[in-house]
């Protein structure tokens, strides 16, 4: 069986002081590979070590929309941090009006950097939205978003949005949220999902899944989001690591195994 952690943040000090324990947690729970992906460009180079260093994880590139004390990187800058082979692809990008308030064209601007990116250099993108779903999907609409596809990271929308993002292409990925008590309506679209346009991530070092919440999460722990989705569409385990893991590497083509 072989699972991937197709978005987590491992460069993050809360993990990246136990490196060599969390790799090998990870393999000896099937994690054979995970998507380091970026949140600003001051934290990239971390994040470059380690795919450099590993021929198991992938990175990404991007600007996190509430990041603010960071550079805000112009589509060229993307493009030319994108040439790097490890690089799978774009982001985290998108929208949040929960934790970011006032005027936002700024955040709209950088997501637009984002996907004119994506689009020119042929990588997926890796898109984070809260409290913001329908601007986010009008955006990658308009934008022509389905040219380079991508993932809707950390899912926690309705049916209809993800209906969007299939519709233009997307896949959508679960986190350990999926497993909370309080998560039923999200449970319902992971029913509705086709198994060939769904991924399993941590978000790590948060979100950790049911029957480990409270700790620190880690990509090991990608076992019981998968688990729990296996259970809710009828299938064996094995099963769903192997589309999730197929579905990963479908959509990061440039990923090699």
């Amino acid at each position: 069986m072989q699972l991937v952690d197709s978005h987590c943040h491992i460069n993050f000090e809360a993990l990246s002081q136990d490196m060599d324990g969390l790799l090998a947690r990870a393999r000896n729970n099937n994690v054979d590979y995970m998507l380091c992906v970026s949140v600003n460009l001051e934290d990239y180079p971390q994040i470059e070590k380690l795919s450099a260093n590993n021929a198991n994880i992938f990175s990404s590139v991007g600007v996190h929309p509430n990041s603010t004390e960071c550079h805000d990187p112009s589509c060229e800058e993307l493009l030319a941090l994108a040439e790097n082979p490890n690089v799978v692809a774009i982001g985290e990008t998108g929208l949040d009006y929960f934790r970011s308030k006032g005027e936002l064209s700024w955040q709209r601007q950088r997501f637009e950097n984002h996907i004119e990116a994506a689009k020119i250099c042929k990588k997926p993108l890796i898109v984070h939205t809260r409290s913001a779903a329908n601007d986010t999907m009008d955006m990658l609409e308009s934008r022509g978003a389905k040219s380079c596809a991508g993932v809707m990271h950390c899912f926690g929308e309705d049916w209809s949005t993800a209906k969007r993002a299939l519709d233009i292409g997307f896949y959508i990925s679960f986190s350990g949220i999926v497993t909370f008590k309080n998560a039923q309506a999200l449970r319902d679209v992971a029913k509705k999902v086709p198994l060939d346009r769904m991924l399993v991530e941590t978000d790590c070092p948060y979100l950790a899944p049911v029957p480990m919440r409270g700790k620190t999460n880690e990509p090991s722990f990608v076992k019981h989001t998968a688990e729990l989705l296996a259970q809710l569409r009828g299938i064996s385990l094995p099963a769903l690591a192997e589309t999730t893991t197929e579905n990963f590497f479908q959509l990061f083509s440039t990923a090699s195994r």
